[in-house]
């Protein structure tokens, strides 16, 4: 029994050590849903947390709905009460994999891949299934960047028709993370 436990222990550690994880908890998210000829909608997030599995490619991300800043206190708060409803949907979350990820491939130069995954806001979730993002890799630091573009609609959001022309219909969503190596057994 003893030898047993003892083989658990040891397979359970060398899972831990052979995952190599990398983390950061000040990432950023942009999204613009401006209109010409009107006040500019515009919001960015700068303390996203997302990590990275550099085994098996698989990423998550999380932002807190209240951390969006606009240059308009106003419209940071409409966006949290009306729209976002930032205190029941306290959460924004995307979980995914990035398909044929390699490691050992990246270098200084950006590489083109292809992300797929869910992203979950308002309550609502949307399936990604071919996200193009950009990933290099610098010393111990891997930068992740990409945008997509998405509907308020797409996330049950109601856009009441007195401001419906002074916001876009589309909604463009840009991301970036520099993610640094975590060291094991922290």
């Amino acid at each position: 029994m003893k030898n047993l436990i003892i083989y658990f222990l040891l397979c359970f550690s060398c899972s831990l050590v052979s995952q190599n994880k990398y983390i950061t908890k000040t990432g950023n998210i942009n999204f613009e849903a401006s209109v010409p000829a009107f006040e500019e909608v515009k919001a960015e997030h700068k303390i996203v947390t997302a990590i990275l599995n550099s085994d098996n490619g698989e990423f998550a991300a999380l932002a807190l709905v209240k951390g969006f800043r606009f240059k308009n206190a106003l419209m940071e708060e409409h966006f949290n009460e009306n729209y976002a409803e930032s205190d029941t949907y306290p959460k924004a979350t995307f979980k995914g994999k990035i398909i044929d990820f390699d490691l050992s491939n990246l270098n200084l130069q950006a590489s083109s891949f292809v992300i797929k995954g869910e992203l979950t806001f308002h309550g609502k979730t949307i399936q990604f299934d071919n996200l193009d993002i950009l990933i290099s890799k610098n010393k111990d630091i891997i930068s992740i960047s990409g945008s997509f573009k998405t509907k308020a609609a797409d996330f049950d959001i109601k856009i009441p028709k007195i401001v419906r022309s002074k916001i876009a219909k589309n909604i463009e969503v840009t991301f970036n993370y520099l993610l640094k190596r975590k060291l094991k057994f922290n």
